[in-house]
């Protein structure tokens, strides 16, 4: 048997705070320690392990229910009914690729509008050369001269 370690301990070990510690404990993500006499809980190794991999997931993206849901197939390899870590990351790399064509987008619509000279979002708005996709909304435009 390992040595046991105080919430205190794991949290450092991990390289998180108590309550985060706890807070996952109550989530499910981490299974109810055992207790001292004194009824102070006493994590094994595997605790600090199981933080570790719930934060390097959160740092790649998996929210907590992902997490947990990842935890929990880990669990059970056999006869798996939530999908794997395989299923999982590939989803989450879509999700992570469509954000990038997104941000990518607007990083583009950002450079052309300073480029553009835009300065009065509502006069810019209302211009038909405007780069800034607000056209569709804006009313006639009342600006004739150059782009915003």
């Amino acid at each position: 048997m390992s040595e046991h370690l105080r919430t205190s301990q794991v949290a450092e070990a991990a390289g998180v705070n108590t309550q985060t510690l706890r807070y996952y404990e109550r989530r499910g993500l981490l299974p109810e320690p055992d207790r001292s006499p004194g009824g102070h809980r006493l994590y094994d190794d595997q605790a600090v392990t199981v933080l570790r991999v719930i934060k390097a997931a959160q740092r790649l993206g998996f929210t907590l229910d992902e997490v947990a849901e990842l935890l929990e197939s880990g669990r059970h390899r056999h006869g798996r009914t939530v999908p794997g870590l395989q299923e999982r990351a590939r989803a989450k790399l879509a999700e992570v690729e469509q954000r990038i064509a997104d941000l990518t987008t607007i990083r583009e619509t950002l450079t052309t509008a300073l480029d553009a000279g835009c300065d009065d979002l509502t006069r810019c708005a209302g211009s038909p050369c405007c780069p800034i996709p607000f056209t569709d909304l804006a009313e006639e435009t009342r600006h004739a001269g150059p782009c915003c």
